[in-house]
């Protein structure tokens, strides 16, 4: 069986991104995924100028996010990226994790459709040139 694509950031709570109690706001998480799902894409060797040249533009469609403890202002903490489905769609977990201890403190999925850049219109088969990157990346 083949592991399966993974990107592993490490991050620390800037001050702007806690409210009056130190607390990480929960919108913030959404830009956290956004990183290291850049990370995991990179990975495979389709940054953003790589996914425009497909021809599509790849919105996110569903968020769902599970906290389980929260994030503090100051606290390292690491973001891992993980592809779990790219046919038809980009399906990504994420976990957010304590570096020293491993306790898991966040979960969450995305999904991204395939959208036409010129049309507008959903595709719903993912660019040969992604699905080729990631195979290349798996192998």
């Amino acid at each position: 069986m083949t592991p399966p694509l993974t990107a592993v950031v490490t991050l620390e709570v800037p001050f702007h991104d806690v409210d009056s109690m130190g607390i990480v706001w929960h919108g913030h998480y959404l830009k956290y995924f956004e990183i290291a799902r850049t990370a995991l894409l990179r990975r495979v060797g389709m940054d953003l100028a790589e996914m425009n040249a497909s021809g599509c533009v790849w919105p996110v469609v569903t968020c769902d996010v599970k906290y389980l403890r929260p994030l503090r202002y100051g606290q390292v903490f690491r973001v891992e990226a993980t592809l779990q489905d790219y046919d038809c769609r980009l399906k990504i977990a994420y976990a957010i994790s304590d570096p020293a201890s491993g306790e898991r403190l966040t979960r969450a999925t995305t999904v991204q459709f395939p959208v036409d850049a010129t049309t507008g219109e959903t595709r719903y088969e993912t660019p040969a040139g992604l699905v080729e990157a990631i195979e290349r990346a798996r192998a």
